[in-house]
C-alpha cells in the first residue's frame, strides 16, 4: 500500500484537559461515578476537574490513565502538536 493514498487527520477543534477526560470517559460508557469506583477518586472531583475548576496533575493522571487504558500523555497534553513543538535545532 502506498503511503500516499493517506492524508494527516486533521484537527477540528481544541479540547481542555478536564472535557478530554470526559469524553475517553464517555467513550468507555463510564459515568463519574465509575470512575469514581474505579479509581478511588471521589464523583465531585472528577466533576470539577472535567468543568475545569480543578487541575488534574499528573498523579491524578496517572490514575486515570489506568482506570481507561490510556496513556497519561493523553490527559495531559489532549491538544499536543508534535510538528509544533519540535524542539529546535
Amino acid at each position: 500500500m502506498s503511503r500516499n493514498r493517506f492524508s494527516k487527520a486533521k484537527k477540528y477543534i481544541d479540547v481542555s484537559v478536564g472535557e478530554s477526560l470526559q469524553i475517553i470517559r464517555e467513550l468507555q460508557e463510564m459515568s463519574q461515578n465509575d470512575l469514581a469506583e474505579k479509581t478511588g477518586i471521589p464523583q465531585s472531583t472528577i466533576s470539577a476537574i472535567e468543568k475545569g475548576r480543578v487541575n488534574l496533575g499528573i498523579e491524578r493522571a496517572k490514575v486515570f490513565a489506568r482506570a481507561l487504558h490510556i496513556h497519561p500523555a493523553v490527559l495531559v497534553f489532549p491538544g499536543w502538536d508534535v510538528e509544533k513543538e519540535a524542539a529546535v535545532s
